[in-house]
């Protein structure tokens, strides 16, 4: 073994360590937190924080800029939660700013450590060994779920204003799609579907860096979203009644007939503002978009087709030709893999 191997073997375990150590010290933190707080009665004076216990073990903040500081906003692992994701360029980013347009809901951008976080659970819960060594020092499964489930709900809660509903997109947070219901049991999921061929080349040709993705290779990038795509849809699959598969191009195409379907599924009630929702951008209670997020440029703009057809024509000959086993996805979600363009968007 090479001392760069060693090195790289070096720095994944301490980061692991150093995960293991956050995440523990969070949920004991939380722990102390509860224990400080049984002791205490429920304060009189307007303003004052309520304790854990008079809220049965659930956690609170106070409502951000231009509300009223003094009203406590009490959040838990049994709220209506909604996840938006899917393969990056698949319109998960035009959802959660269709979805922020409603009154009712709070999505805002990417965490980005909401994925890497559910990846690091998914390593150690593969590894026998490392289960093994978890389990002897009293950090089981019980243990790192609830872990989880503060660490994930503090980010979710605290990263944007309070709301009736909140969301978070993150498109690979939908690889846990399982384990995200299991510790968030009243959470639903919305998968937004894309044409494989389309969001390659949008990676490709808007440079989208996408880990383990080779934007160099059409082969590569369907091969990986071939993969990305089959992992998060059957994990919706099994969990029917709390996912709903929703295909970017019926979408744009049916913006109104698509956005009622979800709102009725989510159990939100109905509002025009999700139909209209650039016109929102950068409100209050509106919606916030990150300036670094490379979709940003794209869903300043009104619900539109214009990206629809892009990819016809631009993949190579050699990549067409092997699309159907390349990408046998494709097939799964309705699209011809030898149709340029397919007829599943057509009106």
């Amino acid at each position: 073994m090479t001392c760069t191997m060693l090195g790289k073997l070096k720095q994944n375990l301490l980061l692991t360590c150093l995960i293991i150590t956050f995440v523990t010290v969070f949920y004991l933190g939380r722990l102390a937190m509860d224990c400080h707080h049984r002791g205490e009665g429920q304060r009189s004076q307007s303003g004052g924080v309520l304790p854990l216990s008079a809220l049965g073990g659930r956690m609170r903040t106070t409502l951000r800029t231009g509300q009223n500081v003094s009203t406590p906003y009490v959040y838990n692992k049994d709220m209506p939660l909604i996840f938006i994701g899917g393969v990056p360029r698949s319109g998960t980013t035009l959802m959660r700013a269709m979805l922020d347009a409603h009154p009712h809901v709070r999505c805002g951008e990417e965490t980005r450590v909401i994925p890497r976080i559910l990846a690091m659970k998914q390593m150690w819960s593969r590894s026998g060994r490392e289960k093994m060594r978890l389990d002897e020092a009293g950090v089981t499964d019980e243990v790192l779920d609830a872990a989880m489930q503060a660490f994930l709900l503090e980010i979710i809660v605290k990263h944007g204003e309070p709301a009736n509903f909140l969301c978070n997109k993150d498109p690979f947070a939908l690889k846990s799609l399982s384990y995200l219901a299991k510790i968030f049991p009243r959470a639903k999921f919305v998968l937004m579907i894309r044409d494989g061929r389309a969001s390659v080349y949008s990676m490709i040709s808007r440079k989208v860096t996408i880990a383990g993705f080779d934007l160099g290779s059409y082969r590569d990038c369907l091969t990986k979203w071939n993969r990305a795509i089959e992992t998060m849809y059957t994990q919706c699959l099994e969990a029917a009644d709390k996912c709903l598969p929703l295909h970017y191009e019926q979408l744009v195409l049916h913006p109104e007939k698509w956005m009622r379907t979800l709102l009725e599924f989510l159990n939100i009630p109905w509002n025009d503002a999700v139909l209209h929702h650039e016109e929102l951008i950068g409100k209050a209670g509106g919606v916030s978009l990150s300036r670094v997020e490379r979709s940003t440029d794209q869903v300043i703009k009104p619900v539109n087709v214009e990206a629809l057809s892009k990819w016809v024509g631009k993949i190579p000959t050699d990549v067409v030709k092997d699309m159907a086993v390349i990408a046998p996805m494709l097939s799964r979600l309705g699209y011809d893999p030898h149709a340029n363009p397919p007829q599943v968007w057509s009106t």
